[in-house]
């Protein structure tokens, strides 16, 4: 017995170890994917650590919700894993304090959410792929991300769907569209349009919108950008985002009267970061059922 509780000590502190290791080449290195890739792996050694003492629940708790921590706070783009292991402490906590008639009334709850999420889920995924003949005179560019005048990598794949979409249908132009948020020494759209042109597309191709500061104004501006060309949108629309944010976009569009936008999907970024956004999108898409926006 001793044995094992210096092997699971072992693996415990290699765990911590690899997530320090990771912390210090995030933020005092600035080299960020090694940092990811060593950060989740110490986050699975540590899970397999604790499976060999799950029924210590302070231990479990405790480290479901500091890898939380650091998948929120310290690792770009995992966030909502992060938000579902909390969710999962704190289910680990609740198993041991409440009583079991009141633990059956949590664990009916917690599946009627996951019935609804999947609910939800479903018409993203649906509508996560590029629709059958999508060519259409003008193709909106959603914006994202930019670190100080930098894309981000969701921004690059957009960027990319964009151009494939351009080089595909000659006869297209682009809006890209996206305002100045926290952190970014230009606009969305300005370093959409530099990125793009530096790529190889005609200016002539690419029209800059760069007041937008969420998607609904991304499309309302857009749309506008398009009526003062003489043109309507209804008809003669693509909206390129990633795959995850189809469906949204697709929402806020016909909330604008375009009813038959035709949707793009960028390439896909790395696989668990997209299914981080595709899990966040759900509560997006519920707000939207809710709030109309």
């Amino acid at each position: 017995m001793k044995e094992q509780s210096k092997k699971t000590v072992f693996w415990l502190v290699l765990a911590a170890g690899l997530v320090l290791l990771a912390l210090v080449l995030r933020f005092a290195a600035h080299i960020y994917t090694p940092a990811y890739v060593i950060g989740i792996a110490g986050v699975c050694v540590g899970g397999v650590a604790l499976w060999k003492i799950r029924k210590n629940w302070v231990a479990v708790s405790g480290a479901l919700a500091a890898a939380a921590l650091v998948l929120r706070f310290a690792v770009r783009g995992y966030a909502w894993w992060g938000y579902a292991l909390l969710f999962v402490a704190a289910l680990v906590v609740l198993h041991r304090f409440l009583p079991a008639a009141l633990w059956k009334v949590v664990v009916a709850l917690v599946c009627v959410g996951l019935a609804y999420f999947c609910f939800v889920e479903s018409f993203i995924i649906r509508s996560a792929r590029t629709d059958p003949e999508p060519q259409r005179d003008y193709l909106i560019v959603l914006g994202a991300a930019v670190y100080g005048d930098q894309p981000s990598l969701t921004l690059i794949r957009r960027m990319e769907g964009a151009m494939d979409y351009l080089e595909r249908y000659p006869d297209s132009v682009a809006i890209v569209s996206g305002g100045m948020g926290p952190g970014e020494t230009v606009t969305e759209g300005q370093a959409m349009y530099e990125w793009m042109v530096a790529h190889g597309v005609d200016p002539a191709r690419l029209i800059v919108e760069d007041k937008a500061t969420s998607t609904e104004e991304n499309l309302k501006n857009s749309f506008a950008i398009i009526r003062a060309r003489g043109d309507e949108p209804q008809g003669k629309v693509a909206i390129v985002s990633s795959a995850y944010h189809l469906y949204r976009a697709k929402l806020f569009a016909r909330k604008l009267g375009v009813t038959d936008a035709a949707g793009v999907a960028a390439p896909w970024g790395y696989f668990f970061v997209m299914l981080n956004y595709f899990i966040r999108e759900a509560f997006g898409v519920t707000h939207f059922w809710v709030f109309g926006n």
